[in-house]
């Protein structure tokens, strides 16, 4: 079967139409080739962290399996680097409610979980409480 257009010139097969409509569109896929990204850089854009998907609004574990807080947001320094995440702890509708900043370097990621080894609900509110400075 071929199908032509008039007002050009083009004629497809039908195996060249199956070909066309079969070709998947264009996506960037974690592991694969993006605009940008230095090929060295590819392994650790597979194997990092989604900040939506697996970070942001989860709970913090600690090893035994106890809920912690949970991740209200993360902060990312002037030289792009990541370096605390900011942990709610306490609190109960709006009341005794808290932030604390956590260093990022202390978080593991076991069983699809973060844990932050060695806290307690206790410890966490125990913490300072961060303040976003008033330029933000």
């Amino acid at each position: 079967m071929k199908i032509s257009v008039l007002a050009g010139s083009v004629t497809l097969t039908t195996a060249a139409l199956a070909t066309v409509l079969a070709t998947p569109a264009n996506a960037q896929i974690a592991g694969s080739t993006t605009v940008g990204v230095e090929v060295t850089e590819l392994n650790d854009v597979a194997l990092g962290w989604s900040v939506k998907r697996q970070i942001l609004g989860r709970n913090v574990y600690n090893e035994n399996g106890e809920i912690v807080g949970k991740v209200d947001d993360l902060i990312v320094t002037p030289d792009k680097s990541l370096s605390f995440a900011i942990i709610g702890a306490g609190g109960f509708v709006g009341f005794g409610h808290h932030d604390v900043a956590v260093p990022v370097k202390l978080f593991q990621r076991r069983n699809g979980k973060l844990v932050l080894k060695g806290a307690t609900k206790e410890a966490i509110k125990a913490m300072p409480n961060f303040e976003y400075s008033a330029s933000q």
